[in-house]
């Protein structure tokens, strides 16, 4: 199979989000659902405001009157949370209102209280100050209407949909069930982190990083076992991992004498969706799918089981989960197709090119009111952890174009 361009291989992993099973539904309290799915939409159980709302502290008047002038007797006071008892503002009235208050019937509009000039209990516009009807206040159900959709399904609950269904008073949400990931390092070289490595050892530091990338997507990570480079073990690890929605190795991806991974998967009858990408770092990434198995758990949605080689090396690790397997655990949420986090922003230094492989670097993003920049981080490689946590993001470099400081290029969030 060749390897795909960066373009290419992205496209290929949103087409099949795109085709992903639905997944079953579940009830959850409001504060768990944060990073979670809608499964329905969130309706307005009224309308939203529910009275004409004042969004200024002043005096609630006739705008005509306002305008021309003319000084209007103040007859009392409105505040939020409390009703106008006095009846219809009369003309040459005004009612003196805080911000979240209700208009009272009669004032079509509410004047600031800076834009006021106050004379015992009369009151009249600054020099110069005029009033449009409906000039700062929200009128009942300007927002949503009664049994609107104000949320739709597919929506990813954040604070902003946290705040609107606690607006409609809904104590539980509808949601998704998480995707199950399986999580496999592999490599003789890994130790836990309750052991003490030797000196030709290193700790598994990767399995912590995607259950950490996993839940941020929006999944439900899994740590299977480490698979010790031999045929065996990764055959009982992918033998687990297949039970879940998605299979994520990590390490065994390369042309190694004990990188195993893609030999063993083809015993399961794997399909290949594509075996390596031109890109840096990242390149001997896999991605395919595992058909379905007699003995695949009922609750699953789909049978089969979706996986992913990601090279050992943890930035290449990381790069690739943001590229390639955030987007499918998004949609395997129920999220649907949603690209990677791309920006674009000017950057800070000229860049040599590098021929034949997209690179998508560590980097910090500076963002201002003006213009973003970006500049690369000093790395020793993909290896290099402590670069990793100084950057923010990665700058997406195209192939084979030098780069000059004042350039726009993409940038990938994490």
């Amino acid at each position: 199979m060749p390897t795909l361009t960066f373009e290419q291989a992205l496209l290929t992993v949103l087409e099949h989000a795109g085709n992903v099973s639905a997944r079953p539904i579940e009830t959850v309290p409001l504060l768990e659902s944060v990073g979670r799915t809608l499964a329905e939409p969130i309706r307005a159980d009224r309308d939203q405001p529910p009275f004409p709302r004042a969004t200024r502290d002043g005096f609630a008047v006739h705008a005509a009157e306002w305008s021309s002038g003319a000084s209007l007797r103040v007859i009392g006071q409105v505040r939020a949370g409390e009703v106008w008892r006095g009846g219809e503002v009369p003309p040459g009235a005004a009612v003196e209102i805080m911000t979240g208050a209700p208009v009272p019937l009669g004032a079509d509009a509410v004047a600031m209280v800076e834009h006021a000039t106050t004379i015992g209990d009369q009151v009249r516009a600054s020099e110069g100050r005029q009033l449009a009807p409906g000039e700062n206040v929200v009128a009942r159900g300007a927002e949503a209407r009664a049994g609107s959709v104000v949320v739709p399904a597919a929506s990813v609950v954040t604070a902003a949909e946290i705040a609107e269904a606690a607006t409609c008073g809904m104590t539980h949400l509808q949601l998704y069930r998480r995707p199950l990931v399986a999580i496999v390092a592999t490599g003789d070289e890994l130790v836990e982190l309750d052991q003490s490595p030797a000196d030709h050892q290193i700790r598994n530091s990767n399995s912590y990083a995607l259950a950490a990338l996993v839940a941020c997507a929006g999944g439900y990570p899994g740590r299977l076992e480490i698979a010790r480079d031999n045929r065996e073990d990764l055959r009982e690890r992918i033998l687990q991992g297949r039970m879940w929605d998605l299979l994520l190795l990590s390490g065994g991806v390369s042309a190694g004498k004990y990188d195993f991974v893609e030999e063993v998967l083809a015993e399961f009858n794997a399909e290949f969706l594509f075996t390596g990408v031109r890109m840096q770092p990242g390149k001997p990434v896999v991605f395919g799918r595992i058909p379905a198995s007699q003995d695949h758990p009922l609750e699953k949605p789909s049978p089969e089981c979706y996986f992913f080689g990601l090279p050992g090396n943890p930035i290449s690790t990381e790069v690739t989960f943001h590229c390639f397997v955030a987007p499918l655990i998004r949609a395997l949420s129920g999220a649907g197709i949603s690209q990677p986090r791309f920006v674009q922003a000017t950057l800070a230094e000229d860049v040599a090119a590098k021929s034949g492989l997209t690179r998508v670097l560590p980097a910090h993003l500076t963002a201002d009111l003006q213009r973003p920049t970006v500049r690369l981080i000093q790395w020793h490689g993909s290896g290099d952890l402590a670069a990793n946590a100084r950057a923010n993001c990665y700058a997406v470099l195209p192939e084979a174009q030098d780069l000059h400081a004042g350039d726009v290029i993409t940038v990938l969030l994490r």
